[in-house]
């Protein structure tokens, strides 16, 4: 199945009762491993990249590795850019062809978040690029983006409101996750998703996934939940595997690079199937 626009893929999910795994991809290592794994399972992939992995590894690899990866898989793929409050960036980051963007503007007072969003969704739609819009601030730092202090909480119709005169594409509200490892337990509220979506038909996505659990995350697909976030599950993955092949070199006196690489695709995948069943979007090609 050909690179595909983000919303398709949220929207079909809908109509399906599932939600499409949104993954924090690091480098083509993790870009390869991912779709792979997805091609396999038969689930819809969303590949998404930090603003630090954007500056780290270069707009124009990220791109390449993505559609070199998608071209060759049966699913529908799309690349996203997650939290990112960066105009710059975003305005790399359409240029070179990805699908959708997350404007973060959880930082901003409302009316700044207002005016701001208005004009990264005319920029995006202008080039046919989705855009995911957070102006609560989902509690925890991701990679160096956030706050681990709540400063911006809204109503349901604040927030329906805003999205409507923007003309956002999907919302990302404060649901009662964190990004990261959660320290105590969360108090989640997924009858608000059902409450957004019973007032605007706007697919709603869950950030802070990681730590959940089955059956949380379950509640709130039924609830309406369409794209969930997955990042620090990734990290660790890649991060562990990566430790444990090379406490395995130094204690045998033999370095293998490509077998370290080997090792970190094989736990990189493992993610991507666990949660494609977790969130019912096994046997799903994205384009039914």
């Amino acid at each position: 199945m050909p690179y595909v626009n983000t919303l398709e893929l949220v929207r079909e999910a809908e109509k399906h009762g599932y939600a499409v795994p949104a993954i924090n991809i690091v480098d083509p290592l993790t870009i390869g491993a991912i779709v792979r794994a997805a091609d396999e399972v038969g689930s819809p992939v969303i590949l998404q990249t930090s603003v630090k992995t954007v500056k780290s590894a270069g707009a124009d690899v990220l791109y390449a590795a993505v559609r070199q990866a998608a071209d060759k898989a049966s699913v529908g793929v799309s690349l996203h850019l997650d939290h990112c409050p960066d105009r710059e960036v975003i305005t790399l980051c359409v240029e070179k062809g990805w699908s959708s963007v997350l404007f973060d503007a959880s930082n901003r007072d409302l009316e700044t978040a207002r005016r701001e969003t208005a004009e990264v969704v005319e920029e995006c739609h202008a080039a046919g690029v989705t855009v995911e819009s957070e102006i609560e601030n989902i509690l925890g730092v991701e990679d160096g983006v956030g706050s681990d202090e709540a400063t911006h909480a809204y109503t349901v119709d604040q927030l329906i409101e805003v999205a409507t005169e923007t003309g956002t594409d999907m919302l990302a509200p404060a649901l009662g996750t964190a990004h990261g490892q959660y320290k105590a337990e969360p108090v989640l509220v997924p009858a608000r998703v059902k409450e957004i979506k019973d007032k605007l038909d706007i697919p709603v996505v869950l950030h802070g996934g990681t730590g959940l659990t089955d059956a949380q995350f379950h509640e709130f697909i039924d609830q309406g939940v369409s794209k969930i976030n997955i990042s620090t599950a990734l990290k660790h993955a890649y991060m562990k595997s990566a430790l444990a092949y090379l406490r395995e070199c130094e204690a045998a006196d033999k370095w293998e690079p490509v077998k370290l690489f080997a090792e970190v695709e094989k736990a990189s995948e493992a993610v991507l199937r666990e949660f494609a069943e977790i969130f019912r979007s096994a046997g799903k090609d994205g384009n039914r």
